[in-house]
């Protein structure tokens, strides 16, 4: 039987298998019994086997019925769920927010958004995606993410963005190192230093290759991560030195110099230009921005 014209005898084949009546299948389904009587026959005729027996003065589903049924039942479960998450994604106190955001930010910056959005709009859903600035971008792109908080901001003409906050970076050197014991260094000072550095795609990368680049040489990298504190740990060590944000707890054996002239990392908020964004989504910005 052709799509077109079995999709809407799904919910006479799902009442079939709780009213073994005509008449009490039209009540439910909302048809004249002659139209769910004609129904029934034309889709027996084109099955080549009757879907309904007369019982008495009732019907009764065959076995090819039951197995039509089943799946009408299943098939208008899945419809439902879908209509109801359909419906709860254009309400802005029942949708869900996909944001992508950097891991560092994950401590207290974005948990601190989500409280406090949640305070006045308890039944919004969450999906929280952390990865390198690239990927968050490029999914923001396809649609899998409704909005970003990377750093430095996306110089994109298909994303919008909002400055939201900007973190001072700092020079982590090993304790005992030579420059430990300065106030101060310049970019420019550490053309033959060794560097520990996340990869490429991270935002954090973009910027001490566009620091170093400013200052006239390439950063001669020994090592590369994914996560910040891995880069701390490394710098511990004595493997390197690194452009990283300030930290609350610089770390056991490193020490953090200002670096001159100040250079800091700006993270803003982004979204699609052009997209349709859900209520819940729309709201969840306004309230990022009304803090920011």
């Amino acid at each position: 039987m052709d799509e077109m014209a079995l999709a809407p005898r799904l919910a006479v084949l799902r009442a079939l298998a709780q009213e073994e009546h005509i008449t009490k299948v039209a009540e439910v389904v909302g048809l004249p019994q002659p139209t769910v009587s004609r129904w029934l026959a034309a889709m027996g005729e084109e099955l080549g086997a009757p879907v309904v027996e007369r019982v008495g003065r009732g019907v009764r589903l065959t076995r090819a019925g039951r197995l039509l049924a089943e799946a009408a039942e299943r098939a208008m479960g899945v419809m439902e769920a879908g209509w109801r998450q359909a419906s709860e994604e254009v309400d802005p106190e029942r949708g869900q927010v996909v944001l992508g955001f950097l891991h560092m930010l994950g401590r207290s910056v974005v948990p601190e958004l989500v409280r406090g959005f949640r305070e006045a709009h308890p039944l919004v859903r969450f999906r929280l995606v952390q990865n390198s600035r690239q990927e968050m971008l490029d999914q923001l792109d396809r649609g899998e993410i409704d909005l970003v908080i990377v750093a430095p901001p996306p110089d994109s003409p298909g994303v919008e963005v909002a400055f939201l906050l900007e973190q001072e970076l700092v020079l982590v050197v090993p304790a005992g190192h030579r420059l430990a014991s300065r106030e101060s260094v310049r970019v420019a000072e550490l053309v033959d230093e060794d560097f520990v550095v996340l990869e490429h795609g991270y935002g954090m990368r973009q910027i001490t290759d566009e620091l170093c680049a400013a200052a006239g040489f390439v950063p001669r990298v020994t090592f590369e991560g994914q996560e910040i504190e891995t880069l701390r740990g490394l710098v511990g060590a004595g493997l390197g030195v690194a452009l990283l944000t300030r930290s609350l707890s610089a770390g056991a054996g490193v020490v953090e110099v200002a670096v001159s002239p100040r250079a800091g990392r700006t993270f803003a908020l982004g979204w699609r230009v052009g997209g349709s964004l859900p209520p819940a989504v729309v709201a969840f910005r306004e309230h990022v921005l009304g803090g920011a």
